[in-house]
C-alpha cells in the first residue's frame, strides 16, 4: 500500500526544480529507516521503558473508574436486575479477544513479510493474553447465561466461533513451544495465525447470520444504541481500561522476551551495566 501511493504520487503534477521521483525515493527511504529504527530490539527497549508507567497509569485509572461505574453506580436493568452487571467485564473481554487476535496476526504478516524480528516478539506474547480474554469472554458469558437462558452452555453460532477462537490461541501457543527452532516456530505461528482470521468476522457475524441465543448488537448501533448512557459510558471506559492493560501487559512480556533473545548482544550488556 505504501509503495503504490508513493509511485501514485510520482504521476502528480511537480513544481519547476524539484524532481519528484527523487523526492519521493527520499522520503519512502526515510519512512523504512523510521519504521526499522522503531523496530530494532534496543530502540524498543529503550521506548517501552518510557511508556509502561504511562499505560499502567491510564490502564489503573480507566479500569478503576469504568468498573466501579459499572459495578455501584450503573443503575439495574429493567429486565435482567443486577445479573446484567457482568457485561462490564464479559464484553470488554470478547472485544479484546477478537482485537488481540487481529493484532497478533498483523504482526505475524509483518514478520514473515518483512522478517522483522520485533513482529515475532509481538506475536509470540500476544498469544497468552489473547488466549487468556477468550477464557475470561466464555466464563463469564456462562455466568451469564445461566439465569438467562437456564443453561451454562449451548452450541450457539457465537459461543462455538468464540470456543474456537480459544483452541487457535491454544494451538499457536502449543505449536510453539513444540517446535525447538526459533525461526521456523515464528514462521509456522505466523501461518496459522493469518489462516485463523477467517475467524473473526465468523464471530462477529455470526448472531446476524445464524439463529442465535445470543443477544444481537448492542453497543455498536451508535445511531441509536440499546443501552442509555449511564450504563454505556462506564462500559466504554471499562472497555478502554482492557486496552490500555492489553498493552501495558504486552510491552511488559516482550521487554523480558527481548532481553532473552538479545541476551548475548553488546548493547544488553552495556544497558544492564548502567542499571549497575
Amino acid at each position: 500500500m505504501l509503495q503504490w501511493l508513493l509511485r501514485s504520487l510520482a504521476y502528480s503534477p511537480s513544481r519547476p526544480g524539484i524532481n519528484r521521483p527523487d523526492m519521493l525515493r527520499s522520503v519512502y527511504a526515510a519512512i523504512w529507516n523510521f519504521l526499522y529504527r522503531m523496530a530494532s530490539p534496543r530502540h524498543f527497549y529503550w521506548l517501552s521503558s518510557r511508556l509502561i508507567p504511562w499505560l499502567a497509569a491510564a490502564t489503573a485509572l480507566t479500569l478503576g473508574y469504568g468498573l466501579y461505574g459499572g459495578l455501584f453506580v450503573a443503575p439495574p436493568d429493567y429486565q435482567q436486575g443486577e445479573s446484567y452487571r457482568i457485561i462490564f467485564v464479559h464484553v470488554p473481554s470478547a472485544w479484546m479477544s477478537l482485537f488481540t487476535y487481529v493484532f497478533m496476526a498483523t504482526c505475524a504478516a509483518i514478520h514473515l513479510i518483512w522478517r522483522m524480528k520485533l513482529a515475532d516478539v509481538m506475536a509470540m506474547q500476544a498469544a497468552p493474553l489473547g488466549a487468556w480474554f477468550t477464557f475470561l469472554a466464555l466464563a463469564t458469558g456462562s455466568l451469564w447465561g445461566k439465569p438467562m437462558w437456564g443453561t451454562w452452555w449451548v452450541w450457539d453460532a457465537r459461543l462455538t466461533s468464540e470456543l474456537i477462537l480459544l483452541f487457535l490461541y491454544l494451538g499457536i501457543i502449543a505449536l510453539r513451544s513444540a517446535i525447538e527452532d526459533q525461526r521456523t516456530a515464528g514462521r509456522a505461528c505466523a501461518v496459522l495465525a493469518i489462516v485463523g482470521v477467517v475467524n473473526v468476522p465468523i464471530i462477529h457475524y455470526s448472531v446476524e447470520w445464524w439463529a442465535s441465543l445470543h443477544q444481537g448488537p448492542t453497543i455498536t448501533k451508535f445511531d441509536k444504541p440499546s443501552m442509555h448512557s449511564s450504563m454505556l459510558a462506564p462500559l466504554l471506559i471499562s472497555a478502554l481500561g482492557f486496552q490500555f492493560y492489553f498493552f501495558t501487559t504486552l510491552l511488559m512480556r516482550a521487554r523480558n522476551e527481548v532481553l532473552e533473545r538479545e541476551r548475548d548482544s553488546t548493547w544488553v550488556n552495556d544497558d544492564l551495566r548502567g542499571l549497575n
